[in-house]
């Protein structure tokens, strides 16, 4: 049986930087069972075939365990879902409000499908925006349409292997498997919005916060990015994550900036509702390690220029020093009980 645990960092009030909680928090589900796949920004899926046996307990019991765990030492309130493969057990974590344990069923196929079936097809990985508007003209808007749609006509809507591997979803099989995996070294910038936001200037001025907030960090640490990785979660609690390898590793706010544009305009989101967007760098390199190309662009060269300069007033002042007045301060410093409610909370249950 496999565990998908979701931390739900980005929703947890003063908690700061989430990146060294996150792998805190990946190496207490490694106290249950060593077979734990990390998930950045803040999901995991775990493996627990093993550990039944170790604990002598079913696999809700073990996820009760998880969630004690983390609330006790960390002050979250995780949401577990079980399932018999990785897809099932996703499925069954998004399928409710945050918190608590829902499993998926464990049976035959057709037990399977008929829990799939009402859902709406965005639950499906590789379902995101564009092949959910693309499929709706069709009729199929949920993963029971996809489940009744003859394979050939599936096909030449979307085309052959996306095709095959949505209908493969549809029917919840899912040949992945639980790859022991440690969260890479990245570092992350996150905006919520204080309710679901329709504004694209909004969604803009947030992502452009992030680069800010990205770049300070990466400069501040002599590193440059490689590829940066924008995560953007909707109101239903369903996200789209996109990744995009740099034309070269850099630290540089105005050259994230440009590279991030491009990744959210390909969203093309139109009237979303947002809850949040995250920005995360990896295939982090140390800067002297890296190269940058010389141009003869003056506005780069000032560019430059202004960043050495905020980042003194931000290593000297602080992080909320300076900002864009287009892009939103930095979150707050965490506050001393932020995570001691939610412990109470769940630790009450």
């Amino acid at each position: 049986m496999i565990l998908y645990v979701h931390f739900g960092l980005r929703g947890v009030a003063g908690l700061g930087d989430p990146e060294p909680v996150y792998r805190r928090l990946v190496g207490l589900v490694g106290g249950v069972t060593p077979l734990v796949q990390a998930l950045p920004p803040d999901a995991l899926l775990a493996d627990v075939a093993g550990a039944r046996r170790y604990f002598d307990r079913d696999a809700r019991d073990l996820a009760a365990l998880v969630r004690m765990r983390v609330a006790a030492v960390h002050g979250i309130d995780c949401t577990v879902g079980v399932g018999p493969n990785p897809l099932l057990a996703r499925i069954a974590a998004q399928s409710g409000p945050p918190g608590g344990i829902r499993s998926a069923p464990a049976g035959g196929p057709d037990e399977i499908a008929e829990y799939l079936a009402p859902l709406p097809v965005a639950v499906l990985p590789g379902a995101g925006p564009a092949t959910v508007r693309t499929l709706a003209p069709y009729g199929l808007l949920t993963v029971g349409d996809l489940q009744r749609v003859p394979a050939a006509t599936l096909r030449r809507i979307l085309g052959g292997p996306a095709a095959r591997r949505l209908q493969e979803y549809a029917r919840g099989t899912d040949q992945a498997r639980v790859v022991t995996a440690a969260p890479p070294e990245t570092v992350s910038a996150v905006r919520e919005f204080p309710r679901d936001e329709l504004d694209p200037v909004r969604h803009r001025r947030a992502l452009l916060g992030c680069v800010e907030e990205l770049g300070w960090k990466l400069r501040r640490e002599h590193r440059a990015a490689g590829t940066l990785v924008l995560t953007v979660g909707y109101a239903d609690r369903s996200s789209t994550v996109r990744t995009r390898a740099l034309p070269e590793p850099t630290a540089h706010s105005r050259a994230l900036a440009a590279e991030a544009d491009r990744m959210y305009e390909a969203l093309a989101l139109q009237r979303a509702r947002v809850r949040g967007i995250a920005l995360r760098a990896q295939d982090i390199a140390p800067e002297d390690h890296t190269a940058h190309q010389l141009t003869f662009d003056p506005a780069d060269d000032r560019a430059r220029r202004l960043e050495a300069a905020t980042d003194r007033a931000r290593a000297r002042f602080g992080p909320g020093a300076v900002h864009l007045a287009s892009a939103p301060p930095p979150p707050p410093p965490p506050s001393p009980g932020g995570q001691k409610a939610v412990a109470s909370k769940i630790l009450d249950m």
